[in-house]
């Protein structure tokens, strides 16, 4: 499938990425897979994807998340353009 969005990062996505690689082996693939996802459906018409639009958050902020795993990246829209803001990781002991 041959994706319709362009998928651009900004710096602060990029500084974070990196500590995440040197961390995290299992981020780069990852990082591809929320790209493929990104690239084909990032409002999750499908709803395929653990998307969710966040309330509240301004463009420029991450108005989307996407969850793979512990794994959280956030992102905004802009026409056929699709901007990762940040990625991050869930902590152990968030969840009970």
């Amino acid at each position: 499938m041959k994706s319709g969005f362009k998928i651009y990062v900004t710096p602060q996505f990029e500084r974070l990425a990196r500590k995440l690689l040197k961390a995290h082996p299992r981020f780069q693939q990852l990082l591809a897979e929320a790209q493929t996802i990104l690239g084909n459906d990032p409002v999750n018409v499908a709803r395929g994807h653990a998307i969710k639009k966040l309330r509240g958050v301004p463009a420029g902020e991450g108005q989307y998340r996407l969850r793979l795993g512990r794994f959280r990246f956030r992102y905004d829209l802009s026409g056929k353009e699709v901007w990762l803001v940040y990625c991050g990781l869930r902590r152990e002991g968030t969840y009970p």
